[in-house]
């Protein structure tokens, strides 16, 4: 039998994983919490934006700035690892800097470590807004990240994207491949697979995690786990120009097809109308033997 583990014995192996958990999540920092991606409001304009060099709007250089990798004001010069020497001095605003960052426009500070790293793991080096193709230097907000593609999402369209995120480009929950149902989605290439057709030879599938999506390589999900839906049409596909349908496509679904059977219903009476006055007509020009004067057609109206 293995020996009985000791109390201190315990204490130890639960630092040693708190610790391990620490330090990969140095790593992993949210990008909605990065100094670089961090609020600013401009001393001058007073206008919120993300943290930059110069602001946005005005162009002005800010007193205190921050760095964009430590998230640091001030130099406290506890370490040697300043490359520019202050002894005995706190260093704040443009003694602290001592670069810019060409991917996120922030100032980094003038720490050895800070300047060395920075433009290497920078996380808005290829920031593009996936629904207005925006990067950091054409707009003066902050930089998300969508909670189910993963995709870089702009201040401006962060709410709408992800409120139309989990919908599939099919009318069924099919696989893409075959006619089973599938149980893998993805949700960059908004497509679902079956266990068959989720298993890549291209993407290796990492122990314990879900398998990799066959075309683009991103990490799938369990269907059953989220609020997937299919693309709705209404009377066939969606043009995007002219508006076909009239004041029908602003209906909901259920109001729509009630007027479209009450419009059926009443073309349909109007023709059998028009075919019972025409047999009359006929019937009334062979009986006189002339001509029968021009009559006008009842109209019906919808209501």
């Amino acid at each position: 039998m293995p020996k009985k583990k000791t109390g201190a014995r315990k204490k130890a192996e639960n630092r040693k994983e708190r610790e391990k958990q620490i330090r990969a999540s140095r790593g992993n920092v949210d990008l909605a919490k990065h100094p670089c991606n961090a609020s600013m409001e401009c001393d001058k304009c007073q206008r919120r934006q993300k943290n930059r060099a110069f602001c946005y709007f005005c162009s002005s250089v800010q007193k205190l700035p921050l760095c964009a990798q430590c998230g640091k004001t001030k130099c406290m010069m506890k370490s040697s690892d300043c490359v520019i020497k202050h002894a005995g001095v706190y260093s704040t605003g443009l003694a602290m800097v001592g670069a810019i960052c060409d991917f996120c426009e922030a100032w980094v500070c003038h720490g050895r470590k800070c300047l060395s790293t920075h433009a290497c793991i920078c996380p808005l080096a290829d920031a593009e807004c996936i629904e207005c193709e925006r990067g950091v230097w054409d707009h003066g907000g902050r930089i998300f990240s969508c909670s189910f593609c993963h995709n870089f999402l702009c201040e401006d369209d962060q709410f709408e994207h992800q409120a139309s995120c989990q919908v599939l480009e099919a009318e069924t929950f099919k696989c893409v491949s075959c006619n089973r149902l599938g149980q893998h989605s993805c949700l960059r290439c908004k497509a679902c697979f079956c266990d068959d057709h989720a298993r890549s030879k291209v993407f290796k599938q990492e122990k314990g995690k879900e398998p990799p999506c066959p075309k683009c390589g991103h990490e799938t999900q369990q269907t059953k786990d989220l609020s997937m839906s299919t693309r709705s049409l209404r009377f066939g596909r969606q043009t995007g120009g002219k508006n076909l349908m009239g004041p029908l496509a602003t209906m909901p679904i259920g109001r729509t097809f009630q007027v479209a059977r009450k419009l059926a219903q009443v073309i349909m009476m109007r023709s059998m109308r028009n075919m019972k006055q025409k047999k009359r007509m006929k019937k009334m020009k062979t009986r006189r033997g002339g001509e029968i004067p021009k009559q006008r057609w009842p109209m019906c109206s919808l209501t």
